[in-house]
């Protein structure tokens, strides 16, 4: 059997350092719910000396039943000049109820001297009390040696001193934290060969990314011996971040041969990736290694073609082992492989319609240069296909709109709009309000067409976006509105252009109905088609 990693995730303390990330007690129960169902073996649920909400949290924790996981408190040595048994911090940490503490002390002569303001032998005092104490009450005591690599560059010999100090007070485990994020590989692989020439405890890693090297560092730390990581879900974390647990997980089980996590759970990375992302309230990027919506995209026609006939030739893994997927997009990169491919994706049978081809590539490039972007709107993409493959039927026409727009003198603002659509050779005339220009359209236009479509009722608008193209131009600048639609069944994006944000709007707002009434709807009525 591959050599175990126990993984040790604290995203729901170190991760809640992070700007913009602030759980609530339930926000953190459910997170560790997920964490534990994956198969983490350590889950740091906060530090219940330091605020209500950690307190609150492991109450409400010790009422749940882990499967798999081990909880864990997380806490100080004890003061100085303070009697172990009177120090508060690890009274706080035995009412947790937690198996496991994670205590952490000062390993850098700096911080001894000028933060705690204490002799280097009083500090040594601090590590030895604080584990033995709480050893002696039960518990599993992982020690976190802070600032640890910047302190062994500093003073080497203090610095292995303060892990002995933990070793000889009965800790079960090490863990070397580069806090700062400042030291390099070259020195990661130095530094853990030495401590484990004078340490016979097992030791773990604790990574920040201030130098972009987190989850380098991990994986050398692991290579060089240590058999725990520490880290976060996302790389949340203060500054910069963690070590992100969604690539150091796949990266140690998948290309270095170690076991993490059960290997039926890995196919469950990006599902928790996101999660978090979820309860965080923040953006999951793109970007990400492994989970991010890019991970595995492919958008050149070069690398579209290869990718169709060996997936290989352009993914480092098969995206459906840390539950991803592969995407084609299309674009003014594009070729026949791009839209082949994309076709197959959304069920639209091109095969009868191969001379069809050329031609929407073509057209699609040319909106692309005018601005229109249709790897993120891909209902706007279906509708543009099945418009050249003279398949589409247009289900309204647009005969007029007007939108007012009034401010009276206590600063309120009201949006009406007024419109009028020609549906199965009847005129209908529609008027509604709303919370700003754009929403006011939106209301109008429903209003208009939901007595020949009631089906849209089933249909909302969950996200919209602006961007403007050309911001030098000011005011006067080209935007692009990007609408996400949403049904019971289906999510789609639909995008317009225009320097005119209400007729860009009109565009998206637009394509999102006929794209649902594409698919729920046979049109009343045929009428030419329009490309845009």
């Amino acid at each position: 059997m591959n050599r175990k990693i126990w993984i040790f995730d604290t995203t729901l303390r170190d991760g809640t350092q992070a700007e913009l990330i602030s759980f609530s007690v339930q926000d953190k129960l459910n997170i560790a719910k997920r964490l534990d169902e994956f198969g983490i073996d350590y889950i740091e649920g906060g530090w219940p000396g330091s605020n209500p909400k950690d307190l609150a949290f492991f109450q409400l924790a010790r009422k749940t039943r882990f499967q798999h996981a081990r909880l864990v408190a997380f806490g100080s040595t004890k003061r100085a000049k303070i009697a172990v048994e009177d120090d508060q911090n690890l009274r706080f940490l035995l009412e947790a109820e937690t198996p496991t503490v994670a205590l952490f002390g000062k390993s850098w002569i700096l911080h001894v001297e000028k933060a705690l303001r204490i002799t280097p032998a009083e500090n040594l005092a601090l590590i030895r009390d604080s584990i033995a104490f709480l050893k002696s009450k039960g518990k599993e005591v992982i020690y976190d040696a802070e600032h640890f690599f910047d302190g062994y560059k500093d003073n080497t010999n203090y610095a292995i001193e303060t892990l002995l100090a933990a070793q000889t007070a009965g800790a079960d485990l090490i863990t070397l934290c580069d806090t700062n994020g400042g030291t390099l590989p070259s020195e990661i692989t130095r530094i853990v060969a030495d401590v484990r020439q004078k340490i016979s405890l097992p030791l773990g890693i604790h990574t920040h990314n201030d130098s972009g090297l987190a989850v380098a560092n991990s994986l050398l730390a692991i290579e060089a011996g240590c058999v725990l990581v520490q880290g976060t879900i996302n790389g949340y974390g203060e500054r910069t971040g963690n070590a992100d647990l969604c690539s150091v997980i796949p990266i140690l089980q998948l290309k270095a041969g170690y076991q993490c996590v059960p290997v039926q759970k890995l196919a469950q990375m990006t599902s928790l990736s996101r999660y978090v992302s979820e309860v965080a309230n923040l953006p999951h990027p793109n970007n990400l290694p492994f989970t991010g919506k890019s991970a595995f995209a492919h958008k050149g026609g070069v690398h579209v073609s290869a990718v169709m006939k060996n997936p290989r030739c352009y993914e480092h893994i098969d995206p459906e082992c840390v539950g991803n997927h592969r995407r084609v997009l299309v674009s003014d990169l594009s070729g026949r492989s791009n839209i082949l491919y994309k076709a197959r994706e959304l069920n639209i049978d091109l095969d009868r319609h191969q001379e069809k081809i050329a031609e929407i590539i073509t057209h699609m490039k040319e909106l692309e240069h005018l601005g229109y972007q249709y790897e993120a709107a891909e209902g706007s993409l279906e509708l543009l296909i099945s418009k050249i493959k003279s398949e589409y039927h247009e289900f309204f026409t647009l005969k007029g709109f007007r939108i007012l727009i009034e401010k009276n003198e206590s600063g309120d603002l009201r949006s009406e709009a007024t419109i009028r659509l020609e549906v199965d050779n009847t005129l209908e005339h529609a008027a509604a309000e709303g919370g700003g220009p754009v929403n006011a359209l939106d209301n109008a236009l429903r209003k208009a067409l939901v007595k020949f479509y009631p089906e849209i009722g089933a249909m909302r608008l969950s996200d919209y976006k602006v961007r403007v193209l050309n911001a030098s131009d000011g005011t006067a600048a080209k935007v692009r509105v990007l609408i996400e639609s949403t049904s019971d069944s289906d999510t789609w994006s639909t995008v317009g252009v225009s320097e005119n944000i209400i007729e860009a709007s009109w565009q998206a707002l637009t394509e999102s109905i006929a794209y649902f009434l594409m698919k729920h709807k046979p049109p009343l009525q045929s009428t030419e088609n329009n490309y845009v």
